[in-house]
């Protein structure tokens, strides 16, 4: 339809110039017409009660609304510098670009960071760095001793994002990339689609709607486990995700809008195409720890001994130690736990939501390493940090600060061509990557974009391991928060370690 629409304009305009060219009257004719058009939109504008502006500046109010609706794109390209654009900046976005494309990724004439600002943090150099070709680390054994089948990961791997929220091209680009790079792809709540099914490692998500693990009965989700099992032990699947929250609406349950529940993803969701699809605020399957223990270690054995995670945003900090008392008393627990932080994004989540529930990743990530290492826990229990992980600081900081690997989701995005368009929600991502309209997904070429979404990957391990070399550090699992520092204040100059890891394990 688009360009149909498109080759009738181009048509109009072509048939226009030539009878205007040989035919002179003919352009006084269309010029007369085109402001008859304008004065009787003027004149309805003027009678037309629905909007007060209109009737007080008929045909000029039209602007504001133009002007409205291309706001974003006005701000992105025209008025943000590259330190300020909201939720990621320019800076961030390049290079992600810059990585995915193999491009120059260098910067000249010094950084436009103030370094004197409160909140400034960096890393302290060795004068004695290492080789960084020489620095390991990049890859993590996830498996506790309850496990049967061990996982190596990558310390940067792609976070949960389900198709339905993507485009298949999206989808499939991605889990191509994962493949070629040899890290893990997160399914997202809506199940495995056969676009998941590339060759790409899987971390297979069950969220609270159990899409591709259960079924409806009575209008209500319930795990089935001759569903989920189908799933689990396909090789692809690596490890299974528990999700309890995401940070972009903890407590809330997903959101698929009506417009992009396509008959195909309804057929995989078992849903009713066409229709919104909330997934519920909590589990059907256990309404307490113990049961919640109970249910890790059937979903572990149902899976045939694949490692078994919870992901979830830090909130009630006695309910999240309630829960590692139980772990620890029971001498059961997930093999890893992935913090989301509040600062996540999402295709579609309430205001309140995203901007004022859950807890941010830092604080969150370090209560959870806090109480890991006070339960006993740690050495057993892997954690996945997420939350706007961009570039090779954000992931030393994370892993400073006791994650073991990095979930990473708008990078990937990035990587795949988004631009920040932020209408996820609306199905009209201009570039296809969070749609389901089948002309906009045809933009995003797969042959293309799988092979950036490897080079953001590699060149972001490469950036990791030159950071830690210049550190001084022989492998990235030996950074800690003594490496990271802030400035609090004007003279004050303080390492991560005293900030987080030397207070009690509150927040």
């Amino acid at each position: 339809m688009r360009n149909t629409i498109l080759g009738i304009f181009i048509t109009a305009t072509i048939l226009c110039g030539i009878l205007v060219y040989f035919i002179p009257q003919l352009g006084t004719i269309i010029l007369l017409s085109i402001s008859a058009i304008l004065t009787l939109v003027a004149i309805y504008d003027s009678f037309q009660t629905k909007h007060s502006l209109l009737r007080a500046f008929p045909l000029v109010a039209r602007l504001r609304w133009f002007f409205e609706e291309e706001r974003d794109k006005i701000q992105q390209y025209f008025i943000e510098d590259n330190l300020n654009g909201k939720p990621i900046n320019r800076e961030k976005r390049s290079i992600v670009y810059q990585r995915s494309k193999l491009n120059k990724e260098t910067i000249p004439f010094g950084t436009q960071h103030d370094v004197y600002a409160k909140g400034y943090e960096f890393v302290k150099h060795s004068l004695f760095p290492k080789d960084h070709h020489h620095i390991l680390g990049e890859k993590v054994l996830f498996g506790s001793d309850k496990c049967a089948q061990k996982y190596e990961a990558s310390i940067i791997n792609i976070s949960a994002m389900s198709f339905g929220s993507l485009s298949k091209n999206a989808i499939k680009a991605l889990n191509e990339g994962a493949k070629m790079g040899s890290f893990a792809h997160n399914t997202g709540e809506g199940g495995i689609s056969p676009y998941h099914l590339q060759g790409g490692d899987l971390i297979f998500q069950i969220g609270t709607g159990y899409f591709g693990a259960g079924k409806s009965v009575e209008g209500k989700r319930v795990f089935d486990d001759a569903i989920f099992k189908e799933n689990a032990i396909r090789p692809e699947v690596k490890m299974v995700e528990i999700k309890f929250s995401q940070g972009a609406k903890p407590g809330h349950g997903g959101i698929l809008p009506a417009k992009k529940n396509t008959e195909e993803i309804a057929k995989i969701r078992k849903v009713e195409a066409g229709t919104q699809v909330d997934s519920p605020p909590g589990h059907s399957a256990f309404s307490n720890f113990e049961e919640m223990i109970v249910f890790i270690q059937k979903v572990r054995d149902l899976s045939e001994g694949k490692p078994v995670g919870i992901k979830l945003c830090v909130g009630n900090n006695e309910e999240i130690e309630t829960m590692m008392k139980a772990f620890a008393t029971a001498n059961n627990y997930p093999d890893f736990i992935s913090v989301d932080g509040g600062e996540g994004g999402t295709g579609a989540a309430p205001l309140e939501f995203t901007n004022y529930i859950g807890t941010p990743l830092i604080e969150g990530l370090v209560f959870i390493n806090n109480l890991l290492k006070k339960y006993k826990l740690k050495e057993q229990v892997k954690i996945i940090a997420s939350g706007k992980a961009i570039d090779a600081f954000d992931m030393v900081r994370y892993l400073a600060l006791g994650a073991d690997a990095i979930g990473m989701a708008r990078s990937f995005m990035l990587s795949l061509g988004c631009i920040q368009a932020r209408e996820c929600n609306l199905d009209t991502c201009p570039v296809g990557v969070a749609t389901q309209d089948p002309d906009l997904v045809k933009a995003l070429v797969v042959e293309k974009k799988n092979i950036r979404v490897k080079n953001y990957h590699d060149r972001t391990i490469q950036a990791v391991k030159e950071m830690v070399a210049a550190m001084g550090i022989s492998s990235i699992a030996d950074i800690n928060a003594t490496h990271i520092f802030r400035r609090k204040k004007d003279e004050e100059i303080v390492s991560l370690h005293e900030i987080y890891l030397q207070k009690k394990e509150t927040i």
